[in-house]
């Protein structure tokens, strides 16, 4: 790089590359471009060389012939080919000539070999070039092929194959001895691997031995994971469950999503009330940020700000992407701090076993591999009543309603839409859904 250009030291993004396609339409030399996107000038010239798009004959044009040969307009030759004996037909209006006349020579643009490299701002590109081989800057093309050509040289093994064949010529034999890939690695530091990465060269089968050599893989299933882990470790600052414990907390709510089966995208987003044992359960289209916000948004309208805060003032959740935007969540419509969100630690949902235990309430009348397809709103709000009118020996006998009705009074449990169910009534079965269907 130039030392008179501040490069950032990044790669070419689309916007970037766009910026090259609209600059080399109106004319810009590699310099002035290189000039704002702070990158040398050598930088723009291998990216748009080595991106650019090939249109071989443009069939939108009048001009471009079939046949590339330079002497095409003052050719009188007929019948190169001899593959006719009678043929007057000259040889110019014919392609094959191409492949079989000795004076052939290519008719080429110096444009092409030079900086731009492309058909670019050429004002004879488009209606007046006879060329039929043209070149052009694509900046979403070229971004594709930037793409694939990173994830490509990403790909494979990190060695020669004569490497990998004298690690397989000792790791295979010892798997087939019924060793570990944690043996192996331990006794042959020579092997220069960690065991991470030797399962990995087992399950992508590029060793002799396989996945199904090793002693307990086959008696192992694929586990299933339906949530997708937060990517952006930035919200988790202040948010830890480390920092949850400095508050030493005597009651907050616990936050989670229960997932319908494989053939429903519906989520259900529940919250449980630690002091009262209180489940509420709002379903779900999308398990998405956007969809956990609008459940956030119309609880804070059905209570009020004030009660709002009462009953969700803190929030421990786990790390699901669907509440990977603490910051929206927190912040009401009118801008006023609305709730505080803090994250389980990874693998660890003892962490917030109040609301696990819930679901396994919620779980007896939704049993696993249920489709939440057809569920509704009331069908739910059916099922939390119930929940709640069970009682529970952590709270002498009482049931999560009645605590509930004593600490926040009737009017929130009305905006929650929450009814008592007597007791001989209550039903934790699928019963309870299928008969009100």
């Amino acid at each position: 790089m130039s030392k008179y250009i501040p490069g950032n030291q990044k790669h070419l993004s689309l916007e970037d590359r766009k910026y090259i396609e609209r600059s080399l339409n109106n004319g810009s030399t590699f310099k002035d471009i290189a000039r704002f996107l702070c990158k040398d000038p050598t930088t723009i010239s291998k990216e748009v060389k080595l991106h650019r798009v090939s249109d071989w004959y443009h069939k939108g044009s009048f001009l471009n012939a079939h046949n590339f040969c330079i002497h095409r307009y003052h050719c009188r030759k007929t019948n190169v080919c001899r593959k006719i004996i009678l043929c007057n037909i000259k040889c110019t209006s014919c392609p094959t000539c191409n492949q079989t006349c000795p004076d052939f020579v290519k008719e080429q643009c110096n444009r092409l070999d030079k900086a731009p490299y492309v058909c670019n701002g050429c004002p004879k590109a488009i209606h007046h070039c006879s060329i039929a081989h043209k070149y052009r800057c694509d900046a979403v093309f070229a971004d594709r092929k930037y793409k694939e050509c990173l994830s490509s040289s990403r790909a494979g093994i990190n060695m020669t194959k004569h490497e990998l064949r004298q690690k397989d010529m000792v790791i295979s034999p010892l798997i087939y001895q019924g060793q570990s890939p944690y043996q192996i690695i331990t006794n042959h530091p020579e092997l220069d691997m960690s065991v991470r990465t030797l399962y990995s060269y087992l399950n992508d089968g590029v060793l002799t031995a396989r996945n199904v050599d090793l002693k307990r893989k086959v008696k192992f299933k694929p586990r299933k994971v339906h949530k997708t882990q937060i990517k952006d470790r930035t919200v988790f600052q202040g948010r830890m469950f480390s920092d949850f414990q400095k508050l030493e907390l005597d009651h907050f709510a616990e936050m989670d999503t229960v997932h319908s089966s494989q053939e429903s995208k519906r989520v259900i987003l529940t919250f449980f009330l630690t002091r009262e044992k209180l489940f509420l359960a709002f379903i779900m289209n999308r398990c998405t940020k956007g969809a956990v916000r609008l459940i956030f948004d119309k609880l804070e309208h059905q209570l009020g700000t004030y009660d709002f805060l009462i009953l969700f003032n803190t929030i421990l959740t786990d790390r699901g992407s669907e509440f990977g935007d603490p910051d929206s969540l927190e912040t009401g419509s009118d801008g006023i701090i609305r709730s505080s969100i803090y994250f389980c630690d990874p693998m660890r949902s003892g962490q917030k076993g109040g609301i696990e235990q819930a679901h396994t309430m919620l779980r007896m009348v939704l049993p696993k591999k249920t489709s939440f397809e057809f569920l509704t709103q009331w069908d739910l709000r059916t099922i939390v009543d119930h929940i709640n009118s069970t009682p529970r020996e952590s709270l002498g006998g009482r049931t999560p309603y009645d605590v509930a009705l004593d600490n926040y009074g009737i009017d929130i449990l009305k905006a929650l839409q929450l009814r008592p169910i007597p007791p001989d009534e209550v039903n934790l079965t699928p019963k309870l859904i299928r008969f009100n269907h």
